[in-house]
């Protein structure tokens, strides 16, 4: 398949995929941090490249319920965030898959269809992570672990990897990476990157 992995820079999705044969490209207004094919710039230039699948991963910045004290603040922002996930739903492919932690496109736009976690795939990490989906089912847990360790900050409960950079914390959890590429990348044999 051709498969168009929107909005990343790591290359987890990406690779992932291309491990498993298919054509796939990572897209970002940034330089991928992985070797791989990766298109630097603007996704809108190549959504209409006839992919067959898409795993979006809009920017959450001005969309995370996380910073909902801001809201008022970035109003137009926001309504941009959501135009842009908006188009993403709407491209002209089969198959997508769009990511973003809980967020006001629950709301403005409709609700998940799937909200998983990185220890129901093999990583001992809590990240509520949401899946809205077209033309795909819903992901199977591979590897149910530990949610891993959390820690109090300004007396509020964190998860411990949390304290990482921001770039960091919207990687792809490298199991849910690979449960994508597995259970929507056709009948290939189970391929696991390694960490």
């Amino acid at each position: 398949m051709r498969v168009l992995v929107a909005c990343e820079c790591s290359g987890r999705v990406r690779d992932a995929f291309a491990a498993l044969g298919h054509d796939a490209m990572s897209c970002d207004v940034l330089p991928t941090s992985a070797p791989g094919k990766h298109y630097q710039g603007d996704v809108r230039e190549v959504l209409e490249d006839g992919w067959d699948l898409m795993c979006a991963f809009p920017p959450c910045t001005h969309l995370a319920v996380s910073g909902a004290r801001w809201f008022r603040t970035k109003q137009k922002q926001q309504a941009q965030a959501l135009d842009f996930v908006r188009l993403l739903l709407d491209a002209p492919i089969e198959k997508i898959s769009l990511e973003n932690p809980v967020s006001v496109i629950s709301t403005r736009i409709r609700k998940p269809d799937q909200i998983v976690q990185p220890w129901m795939f093999g990583d001992e990490f809590t990240k509520t992570t949401c899946l809205w989906l077209k033309g795909l089912p819903k992901l199977v847990p591979t590897n149910v672990v530990g949610k891993g360790e959390f820690v109090i900050h300004g007396g509020k409960r964190f998860p411990k990897w949390y304290s990482n950079r921001e770039r960091d914390r919207s990687k792809t959890f490298r199991g849910l990476a690979n449960a994508m590429a597995e259970q929507w990348g056709g009948d290939q044999e189970p391929f696991r990157l390694e960490p």
